[in-house]
């Protein structure tokens, strides 16, 4: 059997020996494995390596119905992602290739990231930070205070795994907890009340955005949004950019009508951070999509996704972590 791991340099692990050892655990010793750094302009090199390939690992990689004609042993296309929108899954279904994301490697990463961000803000972090390190300054009545977190109500927009992580977490704070998703109808014994969006506008502290990029989603939060935000309330966006207007944010925040923000992602997954109006404000966090990132997270991505090639390719589709093909 021949295995590639193919994708783009910086989405490349540092290292593929662990799921290199995987492989050859589950497949064999004897089975051919090859790691391709993978560029748009080197397509047809890159048709040339997976001509005799039985499995591809990758997360960005394009593979079309042309990636797909030009590997007619391929069986098994196994992401190392969540998201599987590179992969034409109509071809695959025609030529009964199997997909397979990984549903599930970074819930617990992304809600203690969340908490972290939420108590930055609530404490002033960067504030005071910022006042240290370019004014020289030691003030501990720099900023304005808030009140305990045990004192303040969070409201969390999408109440799915990561959601419900983060309502446990800030529970176990002693916070009130309200949330609101049009596609959950009871909390799962967590002890916070589901309300709607602009109820959720008008109670919260602190808004979160937590939710999955769907068709109901896109501008979620726009002007009409912010303005509803009575207490004006600290913004966390540990979602997706589409999720929010980016313009309508930058005014929110001109205008006071939120506190502060801390944002995981920014309209474009490639910003121009020389110019851009989020940049370098006390009271706003930018970080690179990171929130994902540990140690632990990694490995499970790659055993995640390297098992579900072995599992597929010996027969065992019912171990494979997730699906998404017919075959």
């Amino acid at each position: 059997m021949k295995i590639i791991i193919s994708d783009y340099p910086d989405s490349m692990m540092p290292s593929h020996d662990y799921e290199k050892e995987i492989l050859r655990k589950g497949l064999g010793e004897e089975t051919e494995i090859l790691v391709y750094e993978y560029d748009d302009t080197k397509r047809q090199e890159f048709f040339e390596v997976i001509k005799d390939a039985d499995a591809i690992l990758t997360a960005f990689t394009r593979i079309d119905s042309d990636a797909m004609d030009h590997a007619p042993h391929l069986k098994v296309i196994s992401m190392n992602a969540t998201g599987y929108d590179n992969v034409d899954l109509e071809a695959a279904n025609q030529r009964h290739i199997g997909v397979c994301p990984v549903g599930e490697y970074c819930t617990k990463d992304v809600a203690e990231f969340t908490i972290t961000m939420m108590m930055a803000l609530v404490k002033n972090i960067k504030y005071y930070s910022h006042d240290i390190d370019f004014n020289k300054n030691w003030r501990y009545n720099y900023p304005v205070p808030n009140c305990r977190l045990s004192d303040m109500t969070l409201g969390i927009c999408g109440l799915g795994k990561i959601g419900k992580t983060v309502a446990r977490k800030a529970l176990g704070l002693g916070m009130t907890v309200i949330a609101c998703d049009p596609f959950i109808t009871k909390p799962d014994n967590l002890e916070l009340e589901l309300v709607t969006k602009e109820e959720l506008f008008a109670r919260a502290d602190i808004i979160t955005n937590n939710m999955n990029l769907n068709e109901t989603n896109y501008s979620f939060f726009d002007a009409k949004a912010f303005n509803q935000m009575v207490k004006k309330p600290y913004f966390i966006n540990m979602g997706r950019g589409p999720c929010v207007v980016e313009a309508d944010l930058i005014a929110a925040l001109d205008k006071k009508l939120l506190k502060g923000a801390a944002l995981d992602v920014l309209k474009d997954e490639t910003p121009d951070l020389e110019n851009h109006p989020l940049v370098g404000r006390e009271n706003v966090f930018i970080t690179p999509h990171a929130a994902f990132y540990s140690k632990s997270s990694l490995k499970d991505l790659q055993r995640i996704s390297t098992e579900n090639i072995v599992h597929y390719l010996t027969g065992k589709k019912e171990k494979v972590f997730k699906l998404v093909s017919d075959y």
